[in-house]
């Protein structure tokens, strides 16, 4: 019998065995002293199945064609996610018009000439992506960069100037930097149009010519320069991560930027190119710009939004004033403009709420009505989801700290926002660090409170969106004070009676793995367990295995906030502050997954970590996936990742899981390491073959 048959037999059996419905609450050491209230016991909601949540969506991010003829979405064909094409007010006739069999496409964006769909893909989560063209009448599908193996292309412009045409980035030639080509999408010619010099990113103006080059200095910031070697703008260090230029006027005599330079929440300006003169057009007292509407004729701003504690719309122009207030009259979520009209006729509207699934809309300007496209998971609304509640938490030192709390449903039973009584808890740690958590429908928020689990999401400093001065705040912090922030976040669950001091659990990916990695090791006897999906486990391994195209960033960001590993004071800073150097101090279980192709936390950083703790018999278990890169991109790896997380958090916080079933049996999941530990029973002699002392051995 295979052995990857084995290996499924073995966890179903143990996710089986350990994710039963009701789980045992675990016994007291003794009776309490004082007499406590009787709570009247709820009746817990019914499971929502993983697949409903974690599975692929039924359809999920709607556009609009700019000569609004037609709409798309992506949708599953042979279960794989894949672009569907249907005339605007027909969806019956959609037909798919790509052909993805096995990752699934994940973004995609209309060609100005309404001809076209163009996407990226990778190989297996390696992000050396190719950039593709599918014609929407006839389904043909053309790799519009065929580069040499390992090279990287990006889309750089595209324009209604110049509907037929696409300018591509590509590092063939240098893999740190990416030379510009044009290339014509009705042949797929390709022509050299400017070879780089050492800029780290372009200005493309409407016309698709390059115009400016960024390049960046050692201190971290960087200058926007032509190509005779002329400032336009300099970027001071402090603005590296906060300012950007978005586009060109009309007539491409100036940018448009999002800028924080002098000034901390970064606001909406236009720059002339001439005069170098700076018009502020729009800015927020309590978050940096986070979207902004453009019209596609006029070039100009319409709208913006920021985001505090919830998204927030502002109107620029009276007619934009009177859309706003008519969608905002139909719907009530967090409201996404995902696409328009060349025209802006027609808009196609994103409805994001914590408690029901996501859906899209149209809205028409002509009447200014709004209509249901379509819903991302409609069998969600069989279930009861959570409303989540925005609240900013104080750090220790007087920060803000805007943050997101979902509680178990039925557990909060006079809706004062608090359970009746402290139930376990997850702090669920977003990862970048330069992201942040957002209001709205999240899936591990509703997954995890279905389960009866509390799910506590925290803005950290260091997290993007509320002013250069809250994220420079995290310069040299990693597991200082941005550590400090989460247990802040924690201690606060705890003295509101919301968190079970005894059953928190702490979990995220990327820098979200890392800060679970720091969790247990810094602070292991705040967490009862953790989940590490995908993070670094040295600060020092992980910056000196970038990719190259990652180095011409690395003085504005890592250099600057952690340390630069070639520099013997930093490196020694960045071990200590990296859980690889705390293994001893590990005390409650963990679990790790990894992507075998990560080229951002590759898997020597899992491998070293469950290395070292594999040689201390520490409670690790290991779990890769050879056909993934940074996350787990196939719904039937998800599936398989989260059903042993979910039997994981029953076995360390006491709440409900689904039960296995055949979920392994699609998936290229492989258990290291320590699968013992996903079951209170000892392993099976068959599976055990796989608990090696070389993390790295696959079964």
């Amino acid at each position: 019998m295979p052995r990857k048959f084995l290996l499924m037999i073995s966890l179903t059996l143990l996710l089986t065995a350990c994710g039963k419905e009701q789980a045992a609450a675990p016994e007291t050491a003794a009776e309490p002293e004082t007499a406590v209230p009787a709570v009247t016991a709820v009746e817990p909601p019914p499971l929502i199945p993983r697949t409903t949540i974690f599975g692929n969506p039924d359809r999920t991010m709607a556009r609009i064609s700019p000569d609004g003829e037609h709409v798309s979405w992506l949708a599953p064909k042979d279960g794989v996610l894949n672009v569907f094409v249907a005339p605007a007010g027909d969806m019956d006739s959609a037909q798919a018009v790509t052909n993805d069999t096995y990752r699934g496409i994940r973004n995609y964006f209309w060609a100005p000439n309404s001809t076209y769909i163009y996407f990226t893909q990778d190989q297996g989560g390696d992000e050396n992506f190719h950039v593709y063209s599918s014609h929407v009448e006839t389904g043909e599908v053309r790799d519009l960069t065929p580069i040499k193996e390992g090279a990287r292309a990006t889309i750089e412009a595209v324009s209604s100037d110049n509907p037929d045409h696409i300018v591509v980035g590509i590092n063939e030639r240098d893999a740190q930097i990416f030379d510009l080509y044009q290339v014509d999408v009705t042949t797929g010619e390709r022509a050299l149009l400017k070879e780089n010099p050492g800029y780290a990113a372009w200005l493309i103006d409407n016309s698709l010519e390059p115009r400016f080059g960024f390049v960046p200095t050692p201190e971290g910031g960087g200058n926007v320069v032509d190509f005779d070697g002329n400032v336009f703008a300099v970027i001071p260090a402090e603005d590296f991560l906060a300012t950007q230029a978005i586009g060109f006027n009309a007539d491409n005599t100036a940018i448009y930027m999002v800028d924080s330079r002098d000034r901390d929440k970064a606001a909406l300006t236009l720059v002339d190119i001439g005069s170098k003169e700076l018009q502020l057009l729009a800015s927020s007292d309590v978050a940096d710009i986070s979207d902004i509407l453009m019209d596609p004729v006029t070039r100009s701003p319409v709208a913006f939004s920021f985001n505090h504690l919830k998204s927030e719309w502002s109107a620029l122009t009276p007619e934009a004033e009177a859309d706003l207030a008519a969608i905002s009259a139909k719907l009530d979520g967090s409201l996404g403009i995902l696409s328009t009209t060349h025209d802006m006729s027609r808009w196609i509207i994103h409805e994001d709420s914590s408690d029901k699934p996501g859906a899209y809309y149209i809205y028409d300007r002509s009447n200014r009505s709004v209509s249901q496209l379509l819903v991302s998971r409609p069998d969600l609304a069989a279930y009861e989801l959570a409303p989540m509640q925005a609240m900013a938490i104080k750090s220790r030192d007087g920060l803000d700290l805007v943050s997101y709390l979902t509680l178990p449903p039925g557990s909060d039973t006079d809706g004062d926002g608090r359970p009746e009584q402290p139930v376990p808890m997850v702090l669920a740690v977003h990862g970048g660090p330069w992201a942040r958590d957002e209001y709205g429908y999240h899936p591990w928020h509703q997954w995890l409170a279905n389960r009866g689990y509390a799910v506590l999401s925290v803005n950290y400093r260091g997290s993007t969106g509320f002013g250069k001065a809250f994220t420079r705040a995290a310069i040299r912090e990693f597991s200082g004070k941005m550590h400090d922030d989460l247990i802040d976040g924690v201690d606060w669950a705890i003295a509101e009676g919301i968190a079970d001091p005894e059953k928190i659990a702490i979990t995220g990916g990327s820098y979200g793995g890392y800060a679970t990695l720091v969790g247990v090791s810094f602070t292991p006897d705040k967490f009862a367990c953790g989940v590490d999906i995908v993070g670094p486990s040295s600060l020092v391994t992980l910056i000196e295995s970038f990719p190259e195209y990652w180095k011409p960033f690395l003085a504005g960001t890592w250099y600057t906030y952690v340390g630069d590993p070639a520099n013997e004071e930093d490196r020694a800073d960045m071990l200590a502050r990296s859980a690889i150097s705390r293994i001893d101090d590990i005390r409650v279980p963990l679990l790790v997954g990894q992507g075998e192709n990560d080229p951002r936390v590759t898997k020597q950083e899992s491998d070293q970590l469950v290395e070292a703790m594999a040689a201390k018999e520490q409670q690790v278990t290991y779990v890769n996936f050879p056909d993934e890169g940074h996350g787990f991109a196939r719904p039937e790896n998800r599936l398989a990742f989260y059903a042993v997380m979910e039997g994981f958090l029953t076995q360390c916080l006491g709440g409900r899981a689904e039960n296995a079933g055949d979920v392994f049996e699609d998936s290229t999941i492989e258990v290291l390491h320590g699968g013992s530990y996903l079951s209170h029973m000892p392993m099976s002699e068959k599976n055990s073959e796989s608990d090696s002392a070389n993390p790295a051995q696959k079964d």
